[in-house]
């Protein structure tokens, strides 16, 4: 997106995701020895790609192209692919600034993701004046121009952007493309796969970040009805603009794996956390923690390089500062992503749990999640009483990475200390084993 397209208001979120790791180690200096000195090879590790947004006319920019080269395997056009750039009149396509974009990712052995085929904003002149079935014509043939023209060069394209209202209808937008049928959605994928066969085709949306609202659950039920119906749908993104406004909800994780439990793949597409310093880097060490917890979070992209590249500069929300300096925002996502190596194909999901009883009205039950080579999720259901305070304690080399659904403390490296956050009495965790599959030992007491 642009600063044009996101003057929409922001819906405001609920509460922060609690970083899973001290202060002191989230804004350490360096990564650990032996680790990856770079976001694209800390993903790599893990499986997954580490991009970014970028701008044609900064590839002249030593110091952007620089820290481009080095810390990014995946790029996405900023502007030079949507609408009004690829098709500035009707019928007549220009990709000149997208294809240098393209072709230095490229030439750079990195993936491209193509943003965006079709959206009611950044719609050329000629096309904001249609309607109907004129519109919607115009509409197809701009996806499957767009999309043949770069056949086979393109990871993931965003068909679909942004087609779902704010606000608690949890229904479309109104739109000259929605006025055109309701199932332009599906039209505009449908062209697109028969256009690009080999690319993944997303569809993308900002404020949908949070499970409990409208928005997100619209567009649920649009690809749990897609994959239903075999319309051809491979993956979500979610867009994730954070500020104090607008913080990383609690329950992000939830989300990113119900999304994912419909069969679809799960990216984190223009990320940026408005802020500076340990809160920033916190922020994003969650959301990176919170991708690396679910299966089929593929990669994170974040919408920028430097705080001046950014839509929303002044509130300096990206990994490094003017001058292209590591933030400590930059080196929380790198331990993250170092701190979760290994294969992300998780094993069939056991059922099991555990009731713990403990003195002062409170039970404590532990039941197993997801399962990969290198970490497990857990959660903890608690019963008795709402005013409760529940200790985790993991064994060594145990490390609890990533929590939802709870306000947690560290008493140690390994003893988390949870307490409601008012997200009900269910929380979980992840915890990175080092080969110890052994369970959590779970205590529950009132407050």
């Amino acid at each position: 997106m642009t600063l044009t397209a996101k003057s929409v208001a922001r819906a405001a979120l609920v509460s922060t995701l609690v970083a899973a790791a001290a202060g002191a180690a989230v804004l350490a200096a360096s990564p650990a020895s032996g680790a990856a000195s770079t976001l694209a090879a800390a993903a790599q590790q893990s499986g997954r790609y580490f991009g970014t947004a970028v701008a044609a006319n900064k590839l002249g920019d030593s110091t952007y192209v620089g820290i481009l080269n080095r810390e990014f395997d995946m790029v996405t056009a900023e502007n030079e692919m949507k609408m009004d750039a690829t098709e500035p009149n009707q019928g007549q396509f220009s990709y000149g600034n997208a294809d240098r974009i393209v072709n230095h990712a490229r030439n750079q052995g990195k993936r491209v993701r193509g943003h965006a085929l079709a959206w009611h904003s950044q719609q050329p002149g000629w096309m904001q004046n249609m309607s109907g079935t004129a519109l919607r014509n115009a509409m197809l043939n701009h996806v499957t121009q767009v999309a043949s023209y770069y056949r086979g060069k393109i990871y993931a394209w965003d068909v679909v952007n942004e087609a779902f209202a704010d606000g608690s209808s949890g229904g479309r937008r109104d739109s000259n493309l929605q006025r055109t049928g309701n199932d332009w959605i599906e039209a505009a994928f449908r062209a697109a796969r028969a256009a690009d066969p080999g690319a993944k085709l997303c569809y993308n949306d900002y404020n949908t970040d949070n499970w409990s609202h409208a928005k997100t659950q619209g567009v649920y039920r649009m690809v749990q009805d897609f994959k239903s119906r075999g319309v051809p749908i491979d993956c979500v993104g979610f867009q994730a603009h954070f500020n104090s406004g607008n913080p990383v909800p609690s329950n992000y994780h939830t989300t990113l794996q119900n999304f994912a439990a419909l069969g679809v793949d799960v990216q984190i597409t223009e990320l940026d956390i408005e802020g500076s310093g340990s809160t920033q880097a916190q922020q994003y060490q969650g959301v990176t923690q919170a991708c690396l917890a679910v299966a089929r979070c593929t990669g994170i992209t974040v919408w920028g390089i430097r705080d001046s590249d950014s839509w929303r500069a002044s509130g300096t929300p990206l990994l490094f500062d003017n001058n292209g300096n590591k933030k400590a925002a930059y080196t929380s996502v790198l331990n993250a992503l170092n701190g979760a190596t290994g294969t992300t194909t998780p094993t069939t999901t056991t059922t099991t749990s555990s009731s713990t009883p403990n003195p002062g009205g409170c039970t404590a039950t532990y039941s197993e999640g997801e399962k990969w080579n290198d970490r497990f999720n857990g959660q903890v259901t608690v019963s008795g009483t709402d005013n409760w305070i529940v200790t985790v304690t993991v064994s060594s080399p145990q490390r609890i990475i990533a929590t939802w659904n709870t306000s947690a403390t560290w008493e140690t490296a390994n003893v988390m200390t949870a307490r409601p956050n008012g997200s009900g009495n269910t929380f979980g965790f992840t915890i990175s084993h080092g080969g110890n599959w052994n369970w959590p030992a779970i205590s529950c007491r009132v407050a």
